[in-house]
């Protein structure tokens, strides 16, 4: 008996850890608000981290929509310094974490803060890879937020819905031989072209193949490796209605490569699927919102690499 009753706890065990869910959630007191997006922009940088935006998002929700849910609502993207080029030496459609998002909000009768970010598991499965670099950069963030607010609470959300659909959305552009330099020009300027008459923005973009080469003093894999961020305000707006936590998915990373040893241009976006896994997103105005995103940016890329 006392051999069974250990069985079904080891299994009960087991079943809990394989239960968790996909986003990191820390909540802190923030009733002074003296704990900012600035502040947690400056844990990130000074330890480790490059920023890649810091967007404030109420203004925009006020302008366009004449109100917001929130006293706190930013998005702020940051990347690892050194980890993150192991990453995407490794595995190419990595640059959709770089920069990887990370949530920050407060809602307007609410004294806490809330701070997400996906976990390095739930990283890999989107990705398709192992986890052992992206341990080591969730190490790092998590060590960040630990030292900045070392009485916020920390869970993991609840387990994510199932997903069946493929969690990276990726289209290749054949060159057939043609100068690489000349149709990366063509090709980015299509796909900037492509984004403002779907209602899709963008806040920033990166050359990341800078900082793989260190400006050229290395070598890299890659012809080029660019990166844009990505938003389309109507879909933060509404998601975030009902789960603020998917805020760690935005702004979209979307990356544009092309491989020394490939005569191809590969682009690539996180798809809206993994919002509604592991935000579990089932509220019907924010499904069809992010799967109306879906359907542009598809359109968009089809476009420009037929």
């Amino acid at each position: 008996m006392k051999k069974i009753v250990l069985f079904v706890v080891a299994l009960m065990s087991v079943v809990s850890l394989q239960a968790q869910g996909d986003l990191h959630l820390f909540e802190v007191n923030n009733k002074s608000g003296k704990i900012t997006p600035l502040i947690i922009e400056e844990a990130f940088t000074k330890n480790g981290f490059s920023l890649g935006i810091n967007s404030e998002m109420n203004g925009p929700f006020t302008k366009q929509f004449q109100q917001t849910d929130f006293k706190v609502f930013t998005l702020l993207t940051v990347y690892h310094t050194e980890f993150s080029k192991d990453l995407v030496n490794k595995y190419p459609q990595a640059g959709v974490f770089i920069p990887m998002g990370v949530g920050i909000y407060q809602g307007a009768n609410e004294d806490t803060l809330h701070i997400s970010m996906l976990t390095a598991e739930t990283q890999a499965k989107i990705l398709g890879s192992d986890t052992v670099i992206l341990k080591k950069i969730e190490k790092a963030a998590l060590k960040v937020v630990n030292n900045l607010l070392p009485n916020a609470k920390h869970n993991i959300s609840k387990d994510s819905l199932k997903e069946s659909r493929n969690l990276v959305t990726q289209y290749e552009m054949d060159l057939d031989g043609e100068d690489w330099a000349d149709m990366r020009e063509e090709f980015e300027m299509n796909l900037e072209a492509g984004f403002e008459p779907f209602g899709f923005v963008m806040p920033s973009f990166m050359d990341y193949n800078e900082e793989l080469t260190q400006e050229g003093s290395v070598d890299s894999p890659y012809d080029f490796y660019d990166t844009y961020s990505i938003c389309k305000l109507k879909v933060i707006y509404n998601v975030a209605k009902t789960r603020p936590e998917a805020s760690a998915f935005a702004p979209c990373t979307t990356m544009v490569y092309k491989k020394k040893d490939e005569d191809k241009i590969v682009v690539g976006f996180p798809a809206v699927y993994n919002w509604l896994s592991s935000a579990r997103i089932e509220d019907k105005n924010a499904h069809d919102v992010l799967m109306k995103a879906q359907k542009d940016f598809e359109s968009i890329l089809k476009d420009i690499t037929e």
